[in-house]
């Protein structure tokens, strides 16, 4: 399988990465077996965060043993210097390494989050020292943005950018890739699998390889998942009209308000498990599985009922979805359906 170079870093990768959110929800046990299975299969590149409750951890106990051989990329939602110092100070501790390949600043979504890294004691400040240290070696960006992405690329020399490319979202093709590209900019390809949204996967990972992206990083949870997609490596080749036609049609059923499961909505106030909930609102619709869906609701401590809408989850979501709406139709449907 071919490799491919991450920009001007000079990593090489496998054009599929490791992305670090669904082994949190794993035991010890199968996430050392995850994580074996991918470094088995010739997956090199690595991406987690302090933010990904005990997902660092976990890599450190696999990774650490192979750290010559596999980059590994973290990032941090911090925006002052001295904060986002100490974070990453944790990082490195977790993941039983002395430096980072790649430390993003992750999820910028404003021009106000843009300043503050890049004010006098902002987070560039301080990973500029954490880079003479050796403590880094590249910074790279992360967001869900590409006009905001753009912008940062024109006012600091990140080595990568980490932003969503898939079928459903392809807000970043038309420029920010192209000047990604131009400026030896790394590019990442992060919601892969728009959250697990996705079912048609060796399809969609044919179409973000062939937009320039360098490594696409889908979240897995089970070593099956590794080998299906690496299996779309062995022949990556434009989709003809009857795959694109498979893509467009399951674009159209999920529509734009689904759920990426990317949990920074999280903690719900109440205790809503939302992304749980989300998938659960998409299996009943979706694939008409109530029986299924009725017998986890019974089983949740928390459902559809008991959102609040006190509008948290929405001020969070990278996506702006507005999570109690939706809750609230979806638990009106679903009542007057069963």
């Amino acid at each position: 399988m071919i490799e491919r170079q991450l920009g001007r870093t000079g990593i090489s990768t496998l054009p599929l990465g490791f992305g670090g959110i669904p082994i949190q929800r794993l035991s010890l046990a199968e996430s050392d077996l995850l994580l074996q299975t991918a470094l088995d299969a010739g997956i090199s590149f690595f991406d987690s965060a302090q933010a990904y409750t005990d997902s660092e951890q976990k890599m450190g106990r696999i990774l650490s043993a192979q750290r010559k051989r596999v980059a590994i990329a973290s990032k941090s939602l911090l925006r002052s210097g001295r904060e986002i110092g100490l974070e990453l100070q944790l990082s490195l501790a977790a993941l039983k390494t002395d430096y980072l390949d790649i430390y993003q600043l992750h999820n910028v979504a404003s021009a106000q989050d843009l300043q503050a890294v890049l004010a006098p004691d902002g987070a560039l400040e301080e990973l500029e020292k954490a880079l003479q240290a050796g403590k880094i070696r590249f910074v790279g960006i992360s967001g869900h943005k590409p006009a905001l992405l753009r912008e940062a690329l024109r006012q600091y020399p990140f080595a990568t950018v980490q932003v969503p490319v898939n079928f459903m979202e392809t807000l970043a093709l038309p420029e920010l890739l192209p000047q990604a590209k131009e400026a030896g900019v790394g590019i990442i390809a992060m919601k892969p699998m728009a959250g697990g949204a996705l079912q048609e996967r060796a399809l969609n990972l044919r179409f973000i390889l062939a937009q320039g992206v360098e490594v696409a990083i889908p979240g897995v949870d089970a070593p099956a998942q590794i080998r299906e997609n690496l299996a779309c490596l062995q022949e990556i080749r434009p989709l003809d009209e009857f795959e694109l036609a498979r893509l467009e049609k399951e674009k159209e059923e999920l529509g734009q308000t689904f759920c990426r499961r990317c949990e920074y909505c999280l903690p719900c106030p109440v205790g809503l498990p939302i992304a749980f909930l989300h998938v659960l609102r998409g299996y009943f619709f979706r694939y008409n599985l109530h029986d299924w869906v009725w017998e986890r609701l019974r089983a949740l401590p928390k459902s559809f009922p008991d959102c609040l809408e006190c509008g948290e989850c929405r001020n969070k979501c990278p996506y702006d979805l507005d999570t109690p709406a939706i809750f609230r139709e979806a638990w009106q449907a679903i009542r007057t359906r069963d």
